[in-house]
């Protein structure tokens, strides 16, 4: 037996852990994987006679390894591939129609944030009505863009924990460059507690250890809202 052949029938499990395809993509990223890989992942395992990736390659060679091609196919050509049962053939179709709608789906602008109006407007719709207060991060790249939107923690009308390990993992994975602060007061309230001075100073300060800027921090009513940024207070 030669050593493809060999590699072929050897399980996904017997591989190096940097060679199988789940694990390849937790290591190194989506985009370092083949084709072949990708499908892999979708359709979970092969056979004893062959890999999951084998088999993914022997389909994409059946449509010239052109996705294109391969978008085309129904579910029951790809039942006719030993090793693909309906349930595979569902999953392979449904990836490729949703590739198919993303290049049909126009690219969205993100709202750029130039002032605290422009902040203001972006969260407003989600905490101005709430009976409860509710702590959000903006989550800003370069250009000021507002990539995301992050609840961090929920509470009662009068206040809500904030866990600055949590503010800052939930940057460091949204790969912000700089985040805004917003919570509501269901009072009405737009004056700041010293609670929020203190929460503000303190993500201010482990921002700057962590190059993640913490350009604002909003208080929503109802009534209008307060910039901790134009009152000086940053």
């Amino acid at each position: 037996m030669n050593t493809d052949e060999h590699t072929n029938t050897l399980t996904i499990k017997a591989w190096a852990e940097e060679d199988r395809p789940r694990e390849k993509m937790l290591l190194k990223g989506k985009n370092i994987l083949t084709d072949a890989e990708l499908v892999a992942i979708l359709i979970g395992s092969g056979s004893r006679e062959e890999t999951a990736v084998a088999l993914s390659q022997r389909i994409l060679q059946s449509a010239e390894n052109n996705l294109n091609d391969l978008g085309r196919y129904s579910i029951a050509d790809f039942v006719k591939f030993k090793g693909i049962g309906e349930a595979k053939a569902i999953s392979i179709v449904a990836a490729l129609e949703l590739g198919r709608r993303r290049q049909l789906s126009d690219v969205k602008e993100r709202p750029k944030v130039t002032s605290s109006r422009d902040a203001h407007n972006a969260i407003a719709p989600i905490l101005m009505d709430l009976t409860h207060e509710e702590f959000w991060v903006l989550m800003l790249n370069r250009a000021n863009e507002i990539t995301r939107k992050v609840c961090i923690s929920r509470g009662g009308v009068a206040g809500t924990v904030v866990d600055a390990k949590i503010v800052f993992k939930k940057a460091l994975e949204s790969m912000a460059c700089s985040i805004i602060l917003c919570h509501n007061h269901p009072s009405g309230n737009t004056k700041p507690s010293q609670a929020d001075v203190n929460i503000t100073e303190k993500l201010v300060k482990a921002g700057k250890t962590l190059d993640i800027n913490v350009l604002d921090h909003l208080i929503i009513t109802d009534r209008g809202f307060y910039s901790f940024a134009d009152e000086g207070m940053m």
